[in-house]
């Protein structure tokens, strides 16, 4: 197993919010950090989401290159080859694409996952992010009907975001504010726009005090019960259980109360990003202090080569960051459910 097909991903959504878990969307930047993403979750013999932002596409592609969609082009190539190699579903997705990030990012991307669907082939990526948390609702969500009719044709899921999450991710920063959480309105808002599957399938992140990055005790108010009262108001509305397939952001340093609350309210995926990029750095500055020496060529002494070779710390911090994502797993609920 390996890529999940549109069908296969659509299986794994349904099978999480029926069995009370939720995937790991993990960030990557790298190879290196793909490889660790993908050794975590054989490792908790879970299936999982492989993500990349639009700053992690650029440095894809090379740090002096800085080209979104050649980076992400790569991502899908490189994750493609080497996963086959795992004995899990992996999908992959673009992350956080906001507005001007749009025309010179995710609608090439779509392109050419166009130009496969129409060859009899899967699309490159399995679902992409529409970040219209800058905008207003009525015009995040009249964006977001056009993308999802783009995302239905190449048997993609596009995931929305409805409300703003606080911090700094790639460049953009918002307050830690009331804008935080959203409302009852904004989800009747959204199924009014989108429909609830009968236009095209779409994933939601609905905002309560979401933040990226990790911050001390108290600087966050996470309020999850808001998710069960959107849930049950716009449930109650349509006749249906649940309707919206939640996505948590900002995940990181989040308590393990707030993730189970979060889960049983319908996430079915959760982005985690800040934890695994100090998961993967961590070993490698530990190597650098206990090996200065060796890792420097000091006073004109020729150093280790052992210890200055990238393998040396790299295979540190791959395997650290891959403990932290099954810890993820785990955390989540997704461990040891694999549908390979």
């Amino acid at each position: 197993m390996a890529f999940a097909t549109p069908d296969q991903y659509a299986e794994m959504i349904d099978a999480a919010k029926t069995g009370g878990y939720a995937y790991p969307a993990i960030n990557v930047t790298s190879s290196q950090t793909l490889n660790a993403a993908l050794r975590g979750f054989a490792e908790a013999e879970s299936d999982g989401i492989i993500q990349v932002s639009n700053g992690g596409a650029k440095y894809f592609s090379g740090s002096n290159i800085n080209d979104m969609v050649t980076g992400s082009l790569a991502f899908a190539a490189f994750a493609r080859e080497v996963a086959k190699n795992y004995g899990v579903r992996i999908a992959i997705h673009t992350d956080h694409a906001m507005r001007d990030k749009l025309e010179d990012w995710v609608i090439p991307l779509m392109d050419a996952s166009a130009a496969e669907v129409k060859a009899g082939r899967d699309p490159i990526f399995q679902s992409h992010m529409w970040d219209g948390s800058a905008e207003t609702v009525p015009e995040n969500l009249r964006i977001a009907e056009q993308l999802l009719e783009r995302t239905a044709f190449n048997k993609q899921i596009l995931e929305i975001e409805v409300g703003v999450v606080g911090g700094e991710e790639d460049g953009y920063a918002a307050e830690i504010d009331d804008k935080l959480y959203s409302t009852v309105d904004d989800g009747l808002a959204t199924v009014k726009a989108l429909g609830t599957g009968e236009n095209g399938r779409y994933i939601t992140a609905l905002t309560f005090g979401n933040v990226h990055g990790v911050y001390k005790p108290g600087g966050v108010q996470l309020r999850p019960e808001l998710l069960k009262e959107i849930q049950d108001a716009v449930g109650a509305e349509l006749g249906q259980d649940r309707p919206f397939d939640l996505v948590f952001h900002g995940g990181s340093g989040s308590s393990e109360q707030d993730i189970a609350d979060a889960v049983s309210y319908g996430v079915i995926k959760m982005n985690v990003d800040t934890d695994t990029q100090y998961s993967f750095t961590r070993p490698v500055a530990t190597h650098m202090f206990e090996n200065y020496d060796g890792v420097l060529k000091i006073d004109g002494n020729v150093g280790d080569k052992s210890q200055y070779d990238p393998r040396a710390w790299g295979k540190a911090a791959e395997a650290n960051m891959a403990a932290r994502v099954v810890e993820a797993c785990q955390n989540l609920g997704s461990a040891g459910k694999s549908l390979k």
